[in-house]
């Protein structure tokens, strides 16, 4: 809302009508802090910053009560003559908040009410919730404790007991099975581990089940996608010129790193700041995951156009590590700060700049150093496997002993004799180039070096200086093919200066390495190993509900903090606010355990709960804030192409290693090839690598992969879960040549390993969704075998053509017209809502 400019122009009448619309009406007591919230969430994108709109700066209990430019904005005792209220009801000019939805009857009446009761700072809020650090809550009593499995399930039954709710039944259990295999897998159950617990009627036994998943190596993979979208992982470096990278090395340590149960203090600390712990070194393989580590502050983009600025580039990515590093492990938007104080948050520019100043002794130039395909930008590292690193040893030590009897050989006198003699006279035997150059009187010298190289080589010949040439060339060429991950560094101290407006070229007051101010953080070290440790320090308010907030996302589809990027003022309160701090002073006592969060939360009650909901729930509450029915949502597609995959028994289930190329749209790269310095045709894969995991597929940041319609862009930041039903999701299901291959193989599948109509749609159905097909399901699937079965009859040419689709081979025992309608059925299943939904 704006301030008026002229409040002496409202009438009488206006007024009259303000007093009768809150006349008359109980009022209970209400309380500064009552109101703040409404300023907060409706009135400070405007009134509030630097330059408040009218001057009216509503941040504050303070700033509501001196005014604007004109005048005071509330009469305490009297809402019908504060400009406050008559503007929110459209009194006097435009209704506030202009733009945007009126304010509801409700809360003008808190308003109203507030200023008729005094306009008192009572209730005033010290701190936003979120940067008050969690106290554990005591765990509620609740009537129906039989359901109750762990503490998570008590605080949601207290608060279902209070709405008059009960929680839903338990979902059966092939729904469950698949539920939380998919969730901690990314996979679908195997038929293997489907009998295995619908047979296990055991006490215990989902448990079991659960344990066998979080030590799956595939764990790992599920748990690195969302961290890759956080960290903006991709395996190019964006803008026009796009030179690929390594970053997939850095990709595979968080995969090992989860699999192993990494802590996450230990896992933000060596992402922060591997490089200053201190065994990190390149000469280890220890020491070496330390310093690849930290890979995750180098997934920035890197712009190596002809017309970029080194040092403008150098703070953009300086700005994108603050931006990430505040987004992921604090919940926090600090990109406002960057050109003035938060706007909501009681962040400062200067709290910015401290932040920054803790990443900015990166030995970098801001851009890469060009190079085709790679293009990386130093610091780096070599990274390759431990049969390559050893290698790299051995072929390093051997070069350099090779060299130094190779220069004494060069530096012996006999040597420059003989090289005189032979400069002097002339040499039939060597090439034209050679002679032209000893014929020449007075040689520079570059013509000095290539004739001293030639004879070297070829004149002298000597052994030890020839294995010395070979030994180089053999670790150059070593060196070319290992892989190198960019790293983090501090070996290049700066001063970093607080930027007006944010421009580089206009610093202003120097800054110190420190936390926001409003946080303290006092005593520690003024490097990253020191942020590091306030972050995860458990006075830290922030970071352990951010963590367990986005552990909750993944389980249930939004997080119990709706948004996950932002526990600022501006954000979605905490729908379960005891819960989500139980669950933070859990996670920290635990010793920051993921894998044990994991657990609690896919073992509780509250996650068993069948997804199917009434619909006077889906009226009460339509986003399941209230946790009384299961999560019920749409997968994203990197997980559905790996159902598809797995089901039908394509994938290459292989853990770690270089990106791959699977199928893509032809002609998906061309729009890159604008210049000669490289090709950019689409280096499709070939065998098994055509049916690598989703996680593994090359991620070009401009050209993002065409059958991965719902995913980050990967150029920023992300880590709230977006889902989509756009038409192309199914355009792409049903006709790109992953899903209709997928169809065909599995139709194989099923084929080859049983011989009746009815059990090969039944295994189908059971290899997709994980249980048997009803009666009336198998009806309509064989009548659509039928269907298809005349179809393919009819046109045996397009069936041949159909099951040509994709370069997995075919049984060719398999009659063609059949095969056909099998795999158009089974391209049926893989399309069900059932299939595509996480039940």
């Amino acid at each position: 809302m704006m301030a008026v400019a002229r409040w002496i122009g409202l009438t009488a009448g206006m007024a009259a009508l303000a007093v009768a619309s809150v006349a008359g009406q109980s009022r209970k007591v209400v309380s500064y802090g009552d109101v703040a919230k409404l300023l907060r969430a409706k009135c400070v994108s405007c009134h509030g910053g630097d330059a408040p709109a009218a001057g009216l700066d509503l941040r504050s209990f303070d700033g509501v009560m001196k005014g604007g430019v004109s005048g005071p904005a509330v009469v305490a005792g009297s809402s019908a003559k504060s400009p406050l209220l008559l503007r929110i009801k459209g009194f006097g000019g435009a209704q506030m908040p202009l733009g945007f939805t009126p304010l509801k009857a409700a809360e003008m009446q808190i308003v109203a009410d507030w200023i008729d009761q005094g306009a008192t700072s009572a209730g005033e809020p010290a701190k936003h919730w979120a940067y008050v650090a969690p106290v554990r809550p005591e765990v509620p009593r609740v009537v129906a404790k039989g359901w109750v499995k762990n503490p998570i399930d008590a605080f949601v039954l207290a608060r279902l007991e209070k709405e008059g709710l009960k929680p839903s039944p338990e979902a059966d259990r092939a729904t469950l099975l698949r539920r939380v295999t998919l969730d901690l897998t990314g996979l679908p159950p195997t038929l293997a581990e489907i009998d295995s617990f619908m047979a296990d009627r055991s006490a215990g036994a989902f448990e079991r089940v659960v344990d066998r998943l979080l030590a799956s190596p595939h764990y790992g993979e599920q748990m690195a996608l969302p961290w890759l979208d956080a960290a903006r992982y991709a395996d190019s470096n964006g803008f026009q010129m796009e030179g690929d990278t390594y970053q997939w090395v850095w990709r595979d340590w968080v995969v090992r790193a989860m699999n192993a149960g990494m802590t996450y203090d230990k896992f933000a600390t060596e992402q922060l700041a591997g490089d200053l712990l201190p065994d990190a070194s390149e000469s280890t393989a220890a020491g070496r995951d330390h310093l690849i580590a930290t890979g995750f502050n180098r997934n920035h983009m890197l712009n190596e156009e002809g017309g970029a600025i080194e040092e403008e580039q150098r703070n953009v990515i300086l700005f994108d590590r603050v931006d990430t590093t505040a987004t992921v492990f604090s919940g926090l938007t600090m990109g406002c700060a960057r050109c003035h104080d938060h706007k909501y948050d009681p962040f400062t520019q200067r709290d910015y700049y401290s932040l920054m100043a803790y990443f900015n002794n990166v030995p970098e130039r801001g851009r890469p150093e060009g190079g085709v395909p790679y293009s990386l930008a130093k610091p780096w590292i070599y990274a390759g496997s431990p049969e390559q690193m050893a290698e790299l040893a051995r072929l390093s030590s051997e070069s350099a002993h090779a060299d130094m009897r190779a220069k004494a050989v060069e530096d012996d006198p006999a040597t420059s004799e003989r090289l005189k003699e032979w400069q002097a006279g002339k040499d039939d035997k060597a090439p034209k180039d050679i002679q032209d150059l000893l014929a020449v009187s007075a040689k520079n010298d570059d013509q000095k070096s290539r004739l001293r190289a030639y004879f070297l080589e070829k004149v002298l010949a000597d052994k030890e200086w020839l294995h010395a040439k070979q030994l180089r060339e053999k670790l150059g060429k070593l060196r070319a093919e290992t892989p190198k991950a960019m790293v983090m560094s501090d070996k290049q101290p700066r001063e970093t200066h607080v930027l007006s407006r944010g421009n580089y070229t206009q610093p202003l007051e120097k800054v110190a390495p420190g936390v926001p101010a409003l946080f303290g953080g006092k005593g520690l070290p003024g490097n990253r190993l020191g942020l590091a440790q306030w972050l995860v320090s458990p006075q830290n308010p922030l970071t352990a509900r951010v963590a367990v907030n986005r552990y909750w996302q993944t389980f249930f589809g939004r997080g119990l903090v709706k948004t996950a990027e932002n526990f600022g003022v501006q954000s979605e309160p905490p729908t379960q606010r005891q819960l989500l701090d139980w669950l933070a002073t859990e996670f920290v006592n635990s010793g920051w355990d993921v894998k044990k969060m994991h657990r609690r939360i896919v073992t509780s009650a509250t996650y068993r709960q069948s997804s199917r909901v009434t619909p006077a729930l889906l009226k009460k509450d339509p986003e399941n804030e209230l946790l009384a029915r299961g999560a019920r949502f749409r997968m994203p597609s990197l997980v559905l192409r790996d159902v598809a995959l797995a089901a039908s028994g394509l994938a290459n289930l292989k853990v770690g290693g270089a990106p791959v190329y699977p199928y893509q749209p032809q002609g998906i790269w061309s729009g890159l090839a604008i210049t000669d310095e490289r090709d950019f045709t689409y280096p499709q894969s070939k065998g098994t690598d055509l049916y690598r995991r989703s996680l593994y597929t090359f991620w070009r940041r401009t050209v993002a992969p065409g059958n991965m319609f719902d995913a980050s862009a990967r150029q920023v930041c992300v880590v709230r879960t977006y889902r989509t039903s756009t038409p192309l999701h199914a355009l792409t299901m049903l006709n790109d040549v992953t899903w209709v291959e997928a169809g065909r193989a599995l139709a194989q599948r099923v084929m080859l390993a049983r011989a009746s109509r009815p059990e090969r749609l039944g295994l189908a159905l059971r290899l997709v969704c994980g249980r048997t097909p009803r009666a009336d399901e198998m009806v309509l699937l064989s009548a659509s075998v039928d269907k298809s079965l005349a179809a393919f009859r009819k046109n045996p040419g397009a069936a041949r053509q159909y099951l040509q689709i994709g370069e997995s081979p075919r049984d060719t025992s398999l009659g063609v017209a059949e095969h056909a309608a099998y795999a158009a059925v089974c391209l049926s299943i893989l399309n069900l809502d059932e299939a595509m939904t996480r039940e």
